[in-house]
């Protein structure tokens, strides 16, 4: 089973992060243009590197996809705040025909998720399930078939990557289904994109919006 994790200076993540992926999980970590040695950190750790230049979340997932072999591939940030022991859950729900598998977070402490990320997260799930995709999260852990996700055609390669993934699976009629994943802080030393800043959840909710508009 293939692993996709975008990375961005997540060096402080990864020892934990590659050491605790389920037996028969390989990871394909996705650089992004770190500066920390992240890239080095994650070959060290057995981890099948990839270098993405251009900058951006659905960048890193998309070529992370491309490069995967699995039939069915599993995406996660590398940043430590998943517990990669919840992915065999996914992947037998998709291996039991679900097309796509998805994470709902539950926060382990409340500093694990910041106010501004969880109500930009809940306004947008909100609007999901007004149109009848049944979730309650725009989640970092998902799982699906590697061939039917290329064919979906997910455009966005920015911060909207994971809301257009959702948008487009409803459209095609997905069976999409979601399961209570835990959800803690980063590891030390790193700092979410999204949720990390106010001015990084504005970001990705400029993105979204424009997701949502086409």
């Amino acid at each position: 089973m293939d692993v996709v994790l975008p990375c961005l200076d997540e060096a402080g993540a990864l020892p934990a992060v590659l050491g605790g992926l389920p037996p028969g999980y390989r990871a394909i970590v996705v650089d992004n243009g770190s500066a920390d040695g992240s890239p080095e950190i994650a070959a060290a750790y057995g981890a099948k590197v990839v270098h993405e230049p251009r900058r951006g979340y659905g960048a890193a997932v998309h070529t992370g996809l491309e490069c995967a072999t699995a039939d069915i591939v599993c995406f996660a940030d590398a940043d430590g705040s998943l517990d990669l022991a919840d992915l065999p859950r996914l992947v037998e729900a998709v291996r039991s025909g679900t097309d796509l598998a998805v994470g709902r977070r539950v926060p382990t402490s409340p500093r694990a998720w910041p106010w501004h990320a969880r109500a930009g997260n809940a306004a947008l799930s909100l609007l999901l399930r007004s149109r009848g995709l049944p979730v309650r999260d725009i989640a970092p852990l998902r799982a699906a078939h590697r061939q039917a996700l290329l064919d979906l055609g997910v455009v966005d390669r920015a911060f909207g990557y994971p809301l257009e993934l959702l948008v487009k699976a409803q459209r095609a009629g997905w069976h999409v289904r979601e399961f209570d994943v835990s959800y803690g802080e980063r590891a030390a030393g790193t700092k979410s994109k999204v949720s990390g800043s106010v001015r990084g959840t504005l970001r990705a909710v400029r993105d979204f919006g424009r997701v949502l508009a086409r």
